[in-house]
Order: C-alpha cells, then sequence, then structure tokens
C-alpha cells in the first residue's frame, strides 16, 4: 500500500473564513486561509463529520448579507409615510 491509500491515510478537517469545510492530509501542512477544526481520522470518518456539522453549504458572507437584508427588510414595512 501507498501513503496515499484512503483506507490508511490520516486526514484533518479544515475550515475557511467562509466557514466552508474540507480535508487536508495531516502529513501536509493546513493551506494559508484554513484552519483546522480539531477532527482527524481516517477519509469516511472526517466526511462522515463534515456532513454532520457543515449543515449549510451558502458560504458565511453569503449567509450574512441575506440576514441583513431580512433584518432591513422588516424595518422598511415599519416606517412611517
Amino acid at each position: 500500500m501507498t501513503s496515499t491509500d484512503n483506507t490508511t491515510s490520516t486526514y484533518v478537517v479544515v475550515c475557511n473564513h467562509e466557514e466552508q469545510y474540507s480535508i487536508w492530509p495531516l502529513h501536509k501542512e493546513v493551506p494559508k486561509g484554513w484552519r483546522t477544526v480539531g477532527k482527524t481520522g481516517p477519509k469516511a470518518e472526517c466526511l462522515a463529520y463534515i456532513d454532520e456539522v457543515w449543515t449549510d453549504m451558502r458560504p458565511l458572507s453569503l449567509r450574512q448579507q441575506m440576514a441583513d437584508r431580512q433584518a432591513n427588510s422588516g424595518n422598511e414595512s415599519r416606517r412611517p409615510r
């Protein structure tokens, strides 16, 4: 078996500033802009963890923008005319 065999390799779950998740080989340096989230293990285990915690696929900036629009649209309907 090689060190790239998916069944024996160890991965770490990483997340970026947009709260998007991925896995990264444990033996490699985490790329700039990504941080580890504390989950390490076989590929299938890390992917299962991501399925569990990453429930909203929209980037953080989009979620914030949509929340701001919704909050502002509620304020506009209350303005006196």
